[in-house]
């Protein structure tokens, strides 16, 4: 009987958004090697640890899309308390890492439980959203999914991570307004958003603040200094020419002028390396993606299902917009990875993870 019913599930998966994702975490694999090799003496240890992340991050994936996602939904209330008490644990013994208390230390591997959060209130804000589909345009309903979501919001600024503090707004938001959320309330938000920041700009912000946000438009500004991030990646980028210069032969990344090349600017080592063509592929594999999780969210017919996969792509657009956009300069640099690929254990893992929670739905939708 269980056979059965997991040889069912196989049965219904949605293999091209299972290839693509892979497909992607072979990129980041092959980008990460090269850039381990560009070291004076490599010992590929972090390249190791992405294999064995990869690998626990697929098992997570077949193992979740077997449980039916209806469990996830039943328990929405008590995987967001979890998150919670996660971020307000890491607060006080949490480890700093570059200036952010984020990250927890588990026998040598380092985890940020603001991954589970992302998780968390997407299955939160799914579960409910789903109970209330037809009073979402009531001002109490707005104000409930604002608290759920400013909870863990304010644990995060706490860290601080501003980056990841923004994809959770970015989430609430966009998923309050396409589930149909009145727009003056999130008109008002916008209009309190920008007189926050006038405010700030004048009467808070420090020198070296407002110095960030203008080298952001004009980083010639500062161009060895705040703009050196954002110019070094924007040169990879642009030397990468049609075929790139093969892996493990791109200047700016083996002469370790791109900051942060196994995280943040990853893309760029991608692109001066296998030039347009694999920038072209990491898109290509990207609209696969976005073109399931659309169509999953147009076939199922659970409001909690279509609500969840909505979630999900969301936050997955958020941070690939983000770092493709620091990559190329159009964003200013916010410390946001790009799913799949770039190194990271706890962000690939919950990545997978979240692949494999709309593949139990699609296999159920389906059957």
């Amino acid at each position: 009987m269980i056979f059965r019913r997991y040889s069912l599930v196989l049965k219904n998966f949605d293999w091209l958004l299972f290839s693509a994702a892979v497909l992607l975490v072979c990129f980041g694999l092959a980008a990460l090697y090269s850039i381990t090799i560009s070291f004076d003496n490599p010992d590929f240890l972090n390249f190791k640890k992405q294999v064995i992340f990869s690998l626990i991050g697929l098992l997570l994936l077949l193992a979740v899309s077997f449980i039916d996602y209806r469990w996830w939904r039943d328990l929405a209330f008590f995987v967001y308390v979890f998150a919670v008490i996660l971020l307000i644990t890491v607060l006080f013994i949490g480890q700093i890492i570059h200036g952010t208390k984020g990250w927890f230390n588990l026998l040598g591997l380092n985890f940020q439980p603001v991954e589970i959060a992302k998780l968390a209130l997407v299955v939160m804000l799914a579960g409910f959203l789903s109970k209330r589909i037809t009073a979402v345009e009531e001002f109490k309903s707005f104000i409930m999914t604002g608290l759920l979501a400013g909870l863990p919001f304010l644990l995060v600024i706490f860290q601080p991570d501003f980056g990841s503090a923004l994809i959770l707004f970015l989430i609430w938001f966009l998923l309050i307004f396409l589930a149909g959320t009145d727009k003056k309330y999130l008109i008002g938000i916008i209009g309190l958003i920008i007189f926050m920041f006038v405010v700030s700009w004048f009467f808070i912000f420090a020198d070296y603040q407002k110095d960030r946000i203008l080298t952001f438009f004009n980083p010639e500004i500062d161009p060895y200094g705040r703009g050196y991030h954002v110019r070094q990646a924007t040169i990879a980028v642009g030397a990468g020419g049609l075929f790139g210069r093969g892996l493990g032969f791109g200047s700016q990344s083996q002469l370790k002028f791109i900051p942060a090349s196994q995280t943040d600017f990853i893309f760029a080592v991608i692109a001066e390396e296998l030039g347009f063509l694999g920038v072209g592929l990491v898109f290509f594999f990207w609209v696969v993606i976005f073109q399931r999780l659309i169509k999953a969210v147009n076939q199922v017919k659970d409001d909690f299902a279509s609500l969840f996969i909505l979630g999900v792509s969301i936050l997955f657009f958020i941070q690939v917009f983000i770092n493709i956009g620091m990559n190329v300069g159009l964003v200013p640099v916010t410390g946001i990875s790009l799913p799949f690929v770039s190194y990271g254990g706890s962000f690939l893992i919950i990545s997978l993870v979240l692949i494999g929670l709309v593949e139990s739905i699609i296999a159920r939708s389906r059957s």
